[in-house]
């Protein structure tokens, strides 16, 4: 008989904290993805609304042109954003009326696509902000 274990005693088990290991890390590694990813576009989107709304403070005063209103969402937005943005912008006719900014970016312009390999894809989709404000 063996002196160190008594005969009652079951033999150790082995290899369940490699087995644990990896069951685990792959989903640690997609929440990681995911909260590297959904950080870039919340940041990001802070950003389009942000620019919005310059465009549309300087989109309500008088005689703004349509290039001053881009001028000022392309001084707003970071640079990676602005290659593929696209303003929309309805300057109204005269005072009292509604001035209308509307700034879209893909969403594959803010955040690397990490999240296709588990079915969420970025592709075809926009981050979106539209501001109204009373042209004075």
């Amino acid at each position: 008989m063996n002196a160190l274990r008594p005969p009652s005693a079951k033999p150790p088990r082995r290899g369940y904290l490699s087995m644990e290991l990896a069951l685990t890390l792959p989903i640690l590694g997609i929440v990681l993805l995911a909260l590297f990813e959904f950080t870039l576009l919340f940041y990001s989107r802070g950003l389009i609304v942000e620019a919005s709304r310059t465009g549309a403070r300087v989109a309500s005063l008088p005689g703004a042109a349509l290039s001053d209103v881009e001028q000022s969402i392309r001084d707003t937005l970071a640079p990676g954003l602005q290659r593929r943005m696209s303003v929309a912008v309805d300057l109204g006719e005269s005072s009292g009326d509604v001035v209308s900014v509307v700034v879209s970016v893909p969403m594959a312009e803010a955040s690397p696509d990490l999240l296709w390999p588990v079915g969420f894809s970025l592709a075809g989709r926009e981050l979106v902000s539209e501001t109204r404000m009373l042209r004075e």
